[in-house]
């Protein structure tokens, strides 16, 4: 006798679902491409201070966030999209640069990853969120 095993979910369960898998993907974007770089470097000729993190760090983990913001926009709505995603980068981030920060400005930081991720991603999945209903037509 074979047993078939048949999950239904509704919308509400679809959607805390893809909330869920959409914060994990943000979260494992800033762990893999910013969480392990936390030094400081000075140019030795110029005494110029950078980092912590490398630019090419920064862009492979904008260019990641993009596509999870685009396939986000694809499944689920942008007014989700942009929230969930804002709120899963910005708080690694805000518990990294407070534990290294003496200044206080980690909480300035933390605003403008907010307002910069929450516009990004609001932006990107909006416009895969337009251009799936247009192809569609639903």
């Amino acid at each position: 006798m074979t047993t078939h095993l048949r999950l239904v979910l509704s919308g509400a369960s679809l959607t805390l679902l893809g909330g869920l898998l959409l914060a994990a993907a943000t979260v494992g974007t800033w762990l893999a491409w910013l969480s392990w770089n936390t030094g400081y470097r000075i140019d030795p000729e110029t005494g110029a201070t950078s980092g912590p993190y490398a630019v090419w760090q920064v862009a492979g983990c904008v260019l990641t966030l993009a596509v999870i913001a685009a396939a986000g926009g694809w499944w689920l709505s942008p007014w989700l999209v942009a929230p969930v995603m804002a709120l899963a980068f910005t708080l690694p981030w805000s518990v990294d640069a407070a534990s290294s920060d003496r200044t206080g400005l980690w909480a300035v930081g933390a605003i403008l990853v907010l307002i910069g991720t929450a516009a990004g991603s609001g932006v990107v999945s909006l416009g895969i969120h337009l251009l799936r209903r247009r192809l569609t037509g639903s």
